[in-house]
């Protein structure tokens, strides 16, 4: 009898592992990337993942004397480098660039999903304490290289965004959108910050994103949501997952976009006029979905989340569901690829890399987690039309790659991205601690 027990006991065994060492294997992609891009991806079956896929490339730098790899007619080199988890730009009226040095605040939970993001983020880079500054860079004699790199202002919190308004500079902390004077030239702000709004924080998705209307009315901010798919309740999304219109003097805000699960790099597009932004999708759905898309924002567009995506298709997952909703959700403009992490975004009105360059947006894509084989890490281009839109049958086309060396690892990961005085790109490399400068041969 004991021994069948045993017998019993082990089969049990056998099977569990197998069972666990199943439900742990990546689940790869069924379709090639280009299929998932464009105007018109392929948006196929959902395949729901208890377990998610996980597989990010391993951070381990810049080996000394290599760089980024340009597209053919390009050129690269270091304009900042010793910097600390650089992630976003903004050029001042008089050439200098002003960098957030800065990471998302201490996570403190507990849970089994906290400890794997933990992890995660420790292997991707991303686990080092937040500098909370902006730092000055200043390339004076215009050779293209920062001679200058000076602390602006310190004690933020999780900063990222910011624009210069109305003789003020914005911060989008990660918890409030505040202000300081400042007067382009300067190299130091010693005031105190005043908030004009505050912003709800917690969760996933830290970064907050700034963009300044060019009729010096109103300020745009960029809101993620605290999780995937309102895993944690909707009260717990509340004003997220938005873009918020900011009226600075009246320090008032109202939802400008909703159902946009994280709204990153946003920049008017220069012959439309009309607001564009890069979206981080969902996760957890398969390798090969959902896209994430850049695409024209207006004033009360909702975009599904978490209930739908990409124009309509319902998640199952969410509980209670939201059937009203679906025929309002928008269908996004352009698909950059399933969990390519669309951070950065800029369109070409400064830049001079060539007639290939001229017209479209140019997108900082930090790098994935949950897809096998990975995606993103690099920098791409999406050619616009002369009407404001991605031209037909357009793909994203690659800018500046080479951030994974042949092992998978990650040497750098590109976010944000703006255009110097010069006209040359400039990509924040938080991996890398690197701001790298993409300019014509």
């Amino acid at each position: 009898m004991r021994k069948h027990i045993l017998i019993i006991l082990g089969i049990l065994v056998v099977v569990g592992v197998a069972v666990l060492w199943w439900m742990f294997q990546p689940e790869p992609a069924q379709l090639p990337i280009t299929q998932v891009e464009g105007e018109r991806p392929v948006i196929s079956a959902p395949r729901e993942q208890t377990i998610p896929t996980t597989k990010v490339a391993k951070a381990v730098g810049w080996p000394a004397g290599t760089t980024p790899v340009p597209a053919v007619g390009l050129k690269v080199a270091a304009f900042a480098q010793g910097l600390e988890h650089p992630r976003w730009l903004y050029r001042l009226p008089n050439g200098d660039v002003l960098v957030a040095e800065t990471n998302s605040p201490p996570r403190k939970g507990r849970s089994i999903t906290d400890t794997v993001m933990r992890y995660l983020l420790g292997r991707a880079g991303a686990g080092v304490p937040s500098a909370n500054r902006i730092t000055l860079l200043r390339d004076g004699n215009g050779d293209g290289v920062a001679e200058q790199k000076t602390v602006l202002i310190g004690g933020l919190n999780s900063p990222t965004g910011m624009a210069l308004l109305g003789g003020y500079l914005y911060i989008a902390n990660t918890d409030a959108l505040v202000r300081v004077p400042f007067k382009p030239g300067e190299t130091r702000i010693t005031a105190t910050p005043e908030t004009i709004i505050a912003l709800n924080g917690g969760g996933n998705h830290w970064a907050r994103t700034l963009l300044a209307d060019p009729n010096g009315k109103y300020l745009y901010v960029g809101v993620g949501s605290s999780s995937n798919i309102g895993e944690n309740g909707m009260e717990a999304e509340k004003y997220r997952a938005n873009i918020l219109q900011v009226d600075p003097q009246a320090k008032t805000f109202r939802v400008f976009g909703a159902g946009l699960r994280n709204p990153q790099g946003m920049a008017f597009e220069p012959k439309s006029g009309a607001l564009w932004v890069a979206v981080n999708e969902r996760d957890m759905l398969g390798s090969d979905i959902v896209p994430d898309y850049i695409t024209r924002v207006g004033l009360g567009d909702n975009f599904g989340w978490p209930w739908y995506y990409w124009g309509g298709y319902p998640d199952t997952r969410v509980k209670p569901g939201n059937p009203a909703l679906q025929e309002y959700s928008k269908r996004p403009d352009f698909a950059m690829g399933p969990h390519v992490a669309a951070l950065g975004l800029t369109f070409a009105t400064d830049a001079k890399l060539g007639a290939a360059y001229s017209n479209g947006a140019f997108v900082g894509e930090h790098g994935s987690w949950n897809r096998v084989p990975v995606s993103g890490y690099k920098v791409a281009f999406v050619p616009f039309g002369e009407l404001g839109f991605p031209k037909k049958g357009a793909k994203p086309v690659d800018v500046l790659t080479g951030f994974l060396n042949a092992k998978g690892e990650a040497r750098g990961r590109p976010v944000g991205v703006t255009f110097d005085r010069g006209g040359a790109l400039l990509v924040a490399d938080d991996v890398g601690n690197t701001v790298w400068r993409v300019s014509a041969k």
